[in-house]
């Protein structure tokens, strides 16, 4: 069976014979089975999400109901009782919206190994899945994965566009360009993409144009300059031909603008801070880990509290700085209360803050900062940067952690993560190392270090 739900939700048999399906209650329970194939979805989530949070006064019944007639419409080995719910028997390869984010991860991978013509092919192919509205047929609890969705496929249909001007085909993407950046009129990026494409279409002026275009909207609304990718877009255009350009020039025609470095700074490099304290025994444990982050995406240090998990973790993301250009980057999600903040919480200790909107349209761009995804923020930040993040102390808002992982992990193919918890994530690919308590040599040895640290003359 091949299921899809970007769109309407539809069933079709291998060959291609549509499988009819029932009312819009029937078609909220298959779109909710479909987005965790193979996984036992909870009664209770599947009654919030089918009745939108008024069930009926016999809701398991009624949901029993609805399963029996699923089954009679796609197969009874299609839908199993699994773990106090049902179970969709599919690979995420039968289900539209899982085969396109693996194709759309593939695609950027693509690009940005420098091959726009395998990208190209593989982001067509992924975008022609839409037929519409992702999970049009599930009721309000599935808008936020539908507008997870939406974002990964405007970042494919980017992608797309730009290996299209990578390709030489600048032209035949300009019209579509220009309607994105008007419907993005802050995405940088997407700007800087549209005035390579007029420039290499030989539109010096319109590129001139679009730039100053962006520039005003930034200081009207935002009070900002352009950044460092426009500003050096900015400068090639002004240089003349077979001149090298500058980095960067500084944005123009603002009022008071600050001087623009000849050198931007340089990126930072992680967030670790320097150890106060010496690193005792786990020599076998770092080997092992620097071994497992070779080889695995997903790293997570199980144990319980106190055995380590977090000091071993930052050494090896320490000893490991070279293999990640763009850093080594600490999440403490310890003092994290409401799973809900726990995107939020990473993207601060990444550095991607939010900005903060005054002035001029500052309600409107409020209301678009509140209503934005933090985890999609978060995903466009690392989509291209090769790094390493470690995660700690999960184990008390797990579900949203491991949800976070695996959407990074899914959409950002140069991010590995190693985390710390004291039960595992439960993310596809994670290798699960467990950390025990030292050797008796190293923990007296720590005990008389730590001791004479706090009180001279100690000893054990």
């Amino acid at each position: 069976m091949r299921y899809s739900v970007l769109g309407t939700t539809q069933v079709h048999r291998d060959d291609g014979t549509p499988v009819p399906l029932g009312g819009a209650r029937l078609r909220a329970l298959l779109g909710a089975l479909a987005l965790s194939p193979g996984r036992p979805v909870p009664a209770g989530t599947l009654v919030d999400e089918v009745w939108a949070g008024e069930p009926p006064a016999d809701a398991t019944g009624a949901l029993q109901a609805l399963i029996g007639r699923l089954r009679r419409a796609v197969g009874a080995a299609a839908v199993s009782s699994d773990a106090g719910g049902y179970r969709l028997a599919a690979d995420p390869d039968d289900i539209d919206l899982h085969r396109f984010t693996r194709l759309a991860g593939e695609g950027a991978r693509a690009l940005a190994e420098d091959d726009p013509v395998k990208a190209l092919g593989i982001l067509d192919e992924a975008l022609a899945l839409w037929r519409g509205p992702a999970l049009a047929d599930l009721p309000d609890d599935g808008r936020a994965e539908a507008a997870r969705a939406e974002a990964r496929r405007r970042a494919a249909a980017k992608d797309r566009l730009a290996a299209l001007v990578a390709l030489g085909r600048a032209a035949e993407c300009l019209p579509e360009l220009a309607a994105a950046c008007a419907a993005d009129p802050l995405d940088e990026p997407l700007h800087a993409l549209r005035i390579r494409a007029l420039r290499a279409t030989g539109r010096p002026a319109e590129a001139l144009a679009a730039y100053e275009e962006v520039r005003s909207r930034l200081a009207g609304r935002l009070g900002t300059d352009p950044g460092p990718e426009l500003r050096t877009l900015y400068a090639e255009l002004l240089a003349p031909a077979g001149t090298p350009a500058p980095a960067a020039v500084p944005a123009p025609a603002l009022p008071t603008p600050p001087a623009a470095p000849a050198t931007p700074p340089p990126a930072a490099h992680g967030n670790l801070r320097a150890r106060l304290t010496s690193f005792v025994g786990r020599e076998d444990d770092l080997g092992a880990l620097r071994h497992d982050l070779r080889g695995a995406r997903l790293v997570t240090l199980t144990g319980t509290g106190g055995a380590g998990k977090t000091r071993l973790s930052q050494e090896a993301g320490e000893r490991e700085t070279d293999a990640y250009p763009d850093g080594v980057w600490l999440a403490e999600l310890a003092p994290v209360d409401d799973p809900g903040s726990v995107p939020e919480t990473v993207l601060l200790a990444l550095g991607a803050r939010q900005t903060v909107l005054r002035g001029a349209g500052a309600e409107e761009l409020r209301a678009e900062a509140l209503a934005a995804d933090p985890l999609a923020r978060l995903v466009e930040h690392c989509r291209y940067r090769r790094m390493l993040l470690i995660v700690d102390n999960c184990e008390h808002v797990v579900g949203a952690a491991a949800g976070l992982v695996a959407r990074v992990l899914e959409d950002c193919p140069g991010v590995t993560v190693l985390a710390t918890s004291r039960e595992p994530l439960g993310v596809p690919g994670e290798l699960v190392r467990p950390v025990g308590p030292l050797h008796r040599d190293a923990a007296l040895r720590l005990l008389g270090e730590r001791g004479a640290a706090a009180r001279p003359g100690f000893t054990v």
